[in-house]
């Protein structure tokens, strides 16, 4: 299966022109099978939660009774910026694919604008995750790599030390953060340069910026990243409505847990409350139990 499409160009150079559109129903399906398997694995073998963490999480009586009811989780910035790059992400994906499975519109400007709007979305973000946000909480940890061999080992039925209970985030939600990054600034970098290639308000036109072999590897890097995107989109919209995942939607779009929830899953001296109060733009020391 050829998954490259290929054109001659008029000096007769075999050139790229974009990914093959099967690729974009492998991606769909792939998708469907993950959704299907994880809750085929979640409903009949995996263990309950309680048992892949441990029972305490080393925090005094006294910190706990210091936890608000309300456990602050994203900022009124972070919850904003999730609302526009979902909508604007969206919207880049139904432009994109619904021409292909023969839904007739001019969809090429709607495109356009839309990753415009995610463009600054994103810019915007990384701003704010250095200046008003805890930077380094999204990124993989020692204790993060750790823990997933042990919760491995006791899913295979072999002995390995509890699991510690989780930091602000954990490990699935920083690694599918890593993947949605480096798929974002593909989609984005090779979208900004295809702007040239249409008439839009804010430059001329000049297909001619690039050479007919360097657009093609372009397009197809654009439309990797863009397939890739339909199975990441499908896979976390899935985990967003799962009953036991429901509270961390919750925190998006309210912008607070309950002490229950953060009690249940995260460990008070790797995500201490009261570092959420104050900007952190370098890797935190609290994260280490207090004195």
């Amino acid at each position: 299966m050829n998954l490259i499409q290929w054109a001659q160009s008029p000096w007769g150079q075999q050139v790229p022109t974009h990914i093959s559109w099967t690729l974009l129903w492998v991606s769909a399906i792939g998708a469907l099978a993950f959704l299907i398997v994880h809750a085929l694995y979640v409903s009949i073998w995996a263990k309950p939660a309680a048992a892949h963490s441990a029972t305490s999480s080393g925090a005094t009586v006294a910190a706990t009774a210091r936890i608000p009811e309300r456990v602050p989780r994203h900022n009124l910035s972070a919850r904003l910026f999730h609302a526009i790059m979902a909508l604007s992400m969206l919207a880049l994906l139904f432009t994109a694919f619904l021409p292909k499975v023969g839904v007739k519109f001019p969809w090429v400007t709607y495109h356009w604008i839309a990753g415009i709007v995610l463009s600054i979305s994103v810019v915007y973000h990384i701003f704010d995750a250095f200046l008003g946000q805890d930077f380094w909480s999204i990124w993989p940890d020692r204790e993060d790599i750790e823990d997933a061999g042990r919760r491995m080992k006791r899913a295979l039925g072999q002995g390995a030390p509890e699991p510690r209970k989780f930091a602000k985030y954990p490990l699935e939600n920083k690694m599918y953060h890593l993947v949605v990054m480096l798929a974002g600034l593909s989609v984005i970098g090779t979208g900004l340069f295809m702007m040239k290639r249409v008439r839009t308000p804010f430059f001329p036109r000049n297909p001619y910026l690039f050479s007919d072999m360097t657009w093609g590897w372009m397009y197809v890097l654009h439309g990797l990243a863009g397939v890739g995107f339909v199975g990441l989109v499908t896979v976390h919209i899935y985990m967003a409505v799962r009953p036991e995942k429901f509270f961390i939607t919750k925190s998006m779009i309210f912008g607070w847990m309950s002490r229950e929830k953060y009690l249940e899953h995260h460990d008070p001296q790797r995500w201490p409350v009261a570092a959420e109060q104050v900007p952190a733009t370098a890797r935190p020391e609290s994260k280490k139990a207090p004195a």
